[in-house]
């Protein structure tokens, strides 16, 4: 499974734009994960794996 699909399958019924508003990130930027065409930096990982209470290895590795 990608990290796009993973990040997917986390976000559910939820729009991409809500989601990124949460995170306090572009929405464009979310999309290109989601779309797996840019990996998230460090930052937005923890961000990220924070909001779903998983760690970062379960999301990203």
């Amino acid at each position: 499974m990608t990290i796009g699909e993973k990040l997917r399958k986390l976000r559910g019924n939820k729009t991409q734009t809500k989601l990124a508003k949460e995170l306090g990130i572009l929405p464009s930027a979310y999309s290109n994960y989601e779309n797996d065409y840019r990996v998230p930096n460090d930052e937005v990982k923890k961000k990220i794996a924070a909001h779903y209470q998983k760690t970062v290895d379960e999301i990203f590795f």
